[in-house]
């Protein structure tokens, strides 16, 4: 079994890290079409004009830049904060369509540039280096930061780094979006391992595609309590009842989809269809948590919008209760 795994371990270290070639771009698929309703509105970029800075600030504890987006005016507004996770091997600029559109629906999004993020210590770090901005005159971000609505978003490695900074944070990440978050198996050590046993407090919404059967599947043939969290269902079955928890899947994309800008070309292998799907719940979801937004907070609640049937979406399970 471990000689199974470890072969299936390298294989996938293969398809995260090779690049998308350019035969993709001549197969890009129909766009998508979100329901009508909250994920349409935040499917759509919103209305703020975003500043993109790569390699703005120095440094997490390896060594690596931040790369900030944030609405171009801050004006006199408190914006809330996303913190980024980057898959293995990957860094911030491969997420920039996902980035951009959080920054145009209000949210100051700041990542760290190290490519093994599973820890999420330096996930954290990038989120001191931000709220230390919002204390320094000097800066653009000084009084301009909710430390109060502060999210976290990550893509595999990522995912399970978001989950850690969160659970590391005392508090102050108050929901985690984990995308394509990995089984256990996948694990290079305990340290970057997921476990939403450990959460305390917080939110969380997984989220994960169809096709990712091999790094971030749906569903596993034994139950956690025996083989450990191998699927989307046990981290979703193991989270906490005082944590509020949603999992759905995206039908149809693979594991970089998220790095589409917006369909596949231009992302990492495999991908099949683009970001369009991790676009509009993904921001309802952190505007609703974080900012009070009533309509999309009521979206996740039981036999709301998400729950609806979908040509998009399946594996819909929890709910926002309060």
């Amino acid at each position: 079994m471990k000689r199974w795994r470890r072969a299936i371990r390298m294989m996938a270290m293969m398809l995260i890290c090779v690049p998308m070639t350019a035969v993709v771009a001549n197969a890009e698929p129909a766009p998508y079409v979100p329901a009508p309703g909250i994920e349409a509105k935040y499917f759509e970029q919103g209305p703020a004009a975003v500043t993109e800075r790569i390699g703005f600030a120095c440094c997490d504890s390896t060594g690596a830049k931040f790369d900030v987006w944030y609405p171009t005016d801050l004006g006199t507004t408190r914006h809330p904060i996303v913190v980024w996770g980057n898959g293995t091997n990957a860094v911030p600029s491969q997420y920039t369509y996902l980035l951009r559109h959080l920054a145009s629906w209000g949210f100051v999004v700041i990542a760290t540039e190290n490519q093994r993020t599973g820890s999420g210590v330096d996930i954290r770090k990038s989120l001191d280096y931000l709220l230390a901005r919002d204390e320094d005159p000097a800066s653009e971000f000084f009084g301009k930061l909710d430390r109060t609505a502060v999210g976290a978003m990550g893509h595999s490695q990522g995912a399970s780094g978001v989950l850690n900074a969160m659970r590391d944070s005392a508090g102050v990440i108050k929901t985690v979006v984990p995308l394509e978050l990995p089984a256990q198996t996948w694990c290079s050590n305990s340290i970057a391992c997921a476990d939403t046993r450990s959460l305390t407090s917080g939110s969380v919404f997984l989220v994960n595609g169809s096709t990712d059967a091999l790094i971030s599947p749906s569903h596993q043939a034994l139950p956690w309590q025996t083989d450990g969290l191998q699927s989307n269902q046990g981290y979703y079955e193991a989270t906490p009842a005082n944590v509020t928890k949603v999992w759905a899947t995206l039908s149809g994309p693979n594991h970089n989809d998220v790095q589409g800008q917006p369909g596949c070309y231009g992302a990492s292998f495999p991908c099949t269809t683009g970001v369009y799907g991790y676009l509009g719940y993904p921001t309802a979801w952190l505007l609703g948590q974080l900012t009070g937004d009533a309509a999309a907070r009521a979206a996740f609640r039981a036999g709301g919008a998400l729950f609806g049937p979908s040509p998009n979406w399946h594996n819909q399970v929890g709910g926002v209760t309060d």
